[in-house]
């Protein structure tokens, strides 16, 4: 059967168009946030796991060598480790070969 609808109806059923929208609308913006705050809570991570390897490994250049490597470089040629410079800015100062490297790991 036919039912002709009222003005009524028809304002009813827009502003049940317009709240989905608006919800639909909140519902992504607050995804997209949440999505936001986990990548940067990943890149910290990254950065603190470079910083450890970065360590470990002029920790064991001193074990063998009996001193701490001058530059990352080094580290990278001959200890196998590899940084990533596109995704990170690392600051490595070395002061003396028996004094442990500064090391400082940031997210770009």
């Amino acid at each position: 059967m036919y039912h002709e609808l009222t003005t009524a109806d028809l304002a009813r059923r827009r502003r049940t168009r317009v709240v989905t929208i608006v919800v639909a609308a909140l519902c992504a913006l607050m995804l997209a946030l949440a999505l936001r705050a986990a990548q940067a809570r990943f890149r910290e991570q990254g950065a603190q796991a470079l910083r450890g390897s970065i360590l470990s490994a002029a920790r064991r250049c001193c074990a063998v060598e009996g001193s701490y490597p001058k530059s990352i470089d080094y580290l990278e040629e001959r200890y196998g480790l590899r940084v990533n410079d596109r995704d990170y800015v690392v600051t490595y100062e070395y002061f003396s070969a028996n004094v442990s490297p500064s090391v400082v790991v940031v997210p770009r």
